[in-house]
């Protein structure tokens, strides 16, 4: 039956195989069932739901992957689109977070329609490839800020600086440093699980440090869902002064999806001769209905994992990969009593590192060409210091189309560039600049 279902020995193969990179791919990305709610906690989404929420839509995603695409990627909430949500939608735009989680939905919905009417490879080819790049450096410079922030080692609102230097020598940032320093030295030793072995270690840190109390338990009954789930507000996401935030998340998840899919394909050697991956609407389609199924539970942008290829490094090809991983999810879900009680001290570093792991696109820009160059360095630069995603994004999609007319190389603009070019523009018209 596994191999009707997976064609495991078909893709040269075997079990073991597959349920060991299954096994790798959960212990190199369940980091994301503590960094997720404790960055959407920012947004007033309870820390024990919102666990519950990243579970079960990694589970719902992860086995549509393997079981219907029979593809080694696994899905959970994406880094970035959490913190989008949480840091500029919410804290800076004052939105609720259930608005927000509505405009995932609707996010998910067109991804989910343009999927199936296989509208999403016309639009990937619209997104200039230097900006694709830029994009995921610019969201691993935010992450990387936000959690220097969150552990300590970096102040905001310093007299006579907009930033500083934290306090090296207190308890919870020197924990903090220790974490991110075990982390890094077992990413050296090329060790798997190496951010979350750190994170459970920089949490028992904190624990015997007496930063924070330990949990009565460590297993438990899931905490309920009933905060979360159903709350969106989709009818106030569709409202005209919301239409950036659907524009940013539904751009932010069509980058990081086709950017992951295509990399760890690559990897894999999924693709083609001519660089494309056969069916690639099935994965898409995961995705889309994963992120459509995670937000009815009230998590954000749900897609597929660049973490994924630490499975295909394993020797995973196929769907079985996948099924270990989300089955692997599930018995997550009754550890809830450590998961929740991870202080920043601890997943503060792995931001930092996540960050780090997404700069390596940055070599794959072309800076000797000015009209790639300064739009994939102003999508850098916006992100970071502005503090807002969506700005660099938008930023990057106005000025691509500009610099191109300039330097005599219009033919290189893609037509669906200039959609992307007029909405961007009604996006700084019409933003909100209190």
């Amino acid at each position: 039956m596994i191999e009707k279902l997976f064609k495991v020995k078909a893709m040269g193969s075997d079990v073991r195989t597959e349920v060991i990179a299954g096994i790798t791919t959960f212990m190199t990305m369940a980091y994301i069932i503590i960094v997720n709610p404790a960055i959407l906690q920012a947004a007033g989404i309870p820390k024990g739901p919102s666990m519950v929420a990243t579970i079960l839509s990694a589970v719902f995603g992860t086995l549509i992957m393997g079981i219907y695409a029979n593809r080694p990627f696994a899905i959970a909430p994406y880094m970035g689109e959490n913190a989008f949500v949480a840091f500029t939608v919410v804290k800076v735009l004052g939105y609720s977070w259930q608005t927000a989680i509505g405009a995932i939905f609707i996010g998910g919905v067109i991804f989910t329609l343009l999927t199936l009417f296989r509208l999403r490879s016309w639009l990937a080819d619209a997104v200039p490839t230097s900006l694709k790049y830029s994009f995921a450096v610019g969201i691993g410079l935010f992450l990387t800020f936000i959690g220097l922030n969150e552990t300590g080692i970096v102040k905001l609102g310093v007299p006579g600086a907009p930033v500083s230097v934290g306090d090296l020598t207190s308890a919870p940032v020197l924990v903090a440093i220790i974490t991110f320093l075990l982390i890094a030295v077992l990413m050296v030793k090329r060790v798997k699980g190496s951010i979350l072995i750190g994170i459970i270690i920089g949490t028992i840190l904190a624990f015997l440090s007496g930063i924070v109390t330990p949990p009565a338990s460590l297993i438990s009954l899931p905490p309920s869902l009933a905060p979360i789930f159903l709350k969106l507000d989709i009818i106030g996401a569709l409202s005209w002064g919301f239409f950036a935030v659907i524009l940013t998340v539904f751009i932010m998840d069509f980058v990081d999806t086709m950017g992951t899919l295509i990399g760890v394909s690559a990897r894999a050697g999924f693709l083609d001769e001519n660089g494309n991956l056969p069916e690639i609407e099935k994965p898409m389609l995961a995705d889309a209905l994963a992120t459509v199924f995670g937000a009815l539970l009230g998590t954000t942008t749900t897609g597929t994992y660049i973490e994924s290829a630490a499975g295909v490094e394993e020797g995973g090809r196929t769907g079985l990969t996948a099924v270990v991983t989300g089955l692997f999810f599930l018995l997550a879900l009754f550890f809830a009593p450590f998961f929740t009680s991870v202080p920043p001290q601890a997943y503060g570093p792995a931001l930092i590192i996540v960050g780090l792991l997404m700069l390596e696109p940055i070599k794959r820009i072309d800076f000797s060409d000015y009209t790639e160059a300064i739009p994939a360095f102003f999508v850098v630069i916006l992100m970071s210091f502005t503090y807002n995603i969506g700005i660099g994004i938008t930023g990057g999609f106005v000025l691509y189309p500009f610099f191109k007319l300039i330097g005599g190389k219009a033919e290189e603009i893609h037509p669906g560039s200039w959609i992307l070019f007029v909405l961007s523009l009604l996006f700084f018209i019409f933003y909100p600049y209190h």
